[in-house]
């Protein structure tokens, strides 16, 4: 696949290349050169670059930083880091003159942590907003006490205050709740001041609740166990490039192949460097009878339509599929 700064592509989207190099500290970045009063993804991405210490920025900056869609108007604007125990802090942010809002921030670490991965998901368009906030487990926590003992037992609270402020937003299949946490927030909500100022809120508690863990958190020394934080890393990765919601969007603004760059190369970084395993070698009940993977959200049937953990951090979802 061609690079996205292939002339190839210029005709429908045009990459711009980001002003710092690989070197510099500084922790600005194109998704959020300032920081606005109007309520707007950009000041959740500055929040998380100003609280992360010791980020350089990532190599990946050098291909994606500020991308023009196929109509002219709309920017994707990307910024990507790293930082000691952070193989990648990246983002992608969008902004449309009808008030269309996209943020996609995630921070994924070294496989020598076992650390969960922030993930940030944010949807606004008119007056609807679909949220996705979690600190995405890495191993599992229905079924492995001592992972979630591990990171979530302290923040059990924190999850509930916001349980409470952002209700659950309807179904989810049990296929993705395999890559939520028991803090996860998953809602739907109308747009209003106080909504916003409660999503910013839990946005900054959940990533000072993050670096907190990253803080805490020792280097493994086992190789098996690197071994086993490396692969759950690329089975979440495999899983998140090839369902991501957000793929239908990218390629209305961009191309199919644009939107296939970003999403692989960018957004799921790693997904072809941290292991060689497909799609169907981690979720073979997707697979077709001619080989070719089943594009239907859910194959299992079950979702859940209110928030399957209890007020102490425990599973009561039933049978989880």
């Amino acid at each position: 696949m061609e690079s996205l700064s292939s002339s190839t592509f210029l005709p429908a989207a045009t990459i711009k290349p980001h002003p710092l190099s690989s070197r510099t500290k500084h922790k600005r970045c194109p998704c959020s050169m300032k920081v606005v009063s109007t309520f707007s993804y950009q000041n959740f991405v500055q929040f998380a670059l100003d609280e992360t210490k010791l980020l350089t920025p990532s190599y990946l900056q050098d291909d994606f930083s500020t991308l023009k869609a196929m109509d002219g108007k709309t920017e994707l604007k990307m910024c990507s880091f790293q930082a000691p125990k952070i193989r990648l802090l990246r983002s992608l942010s969008i902004e449309q003159s009808d008030g269309m809002q996209v943020l996609d921030l995630a921070v994924f670490p070294e496989a020598e942590f076992d650390l969960p991965i922030f993930c940030a998901n944010f949807f606004t368009s008119g007056n609807t907003n679909i949220v996705v906030l979690d600190l995405n487990p890495l191993h599992d926590v229905i079924n492995e006490t001592p992972y979630k003992q591990k990171y979530y037992r302290s923040l059990i609270p924190l999850g509930v205050k916001y349980a409470e402020l952002l209700p659950w937003g309807g179904k989810l299949t049990s296929e993705s709740l395999k890559f939520f946490s028991p803090i996860v927030i998953w809602t739907r909500f109308s747009s209003s001041h106080e909504k916003h100022d409660i999503l910013f809120s839990a946005f900054t508690d959940y990533y000072k609740a993050w670096l907190g863990l990253m803080n805490q958190t020792t280097e493994e020394t086992d190789v098996s166990q690197i071994s086993l934080n490396r692969e759950a890393q690329h089975r979440y990765l495999t899983w998140r490039a090839q369902k991501d919601p957000g793929y239908n969007l990218l390629k209305r603004l961009v191309g199919e192949t644009l939107a296939e760059d970003v999403v692989k190369k960018f957004l799921f970084n790693g997904v072809n460097e941290l292991g060689n395993k497909t799609f169907l070698d981690y979720f073979p009940e997707y697979e077709r009878g001619d080989g070719s993977i089943n594009e239907k959200r859910s194959v299992v049937g079950k979702s859940f339509e209110n928030r399957p953990w209890d007020a102490r951090g425990v599973f009561i979802g039933d049978t989880f599929g």
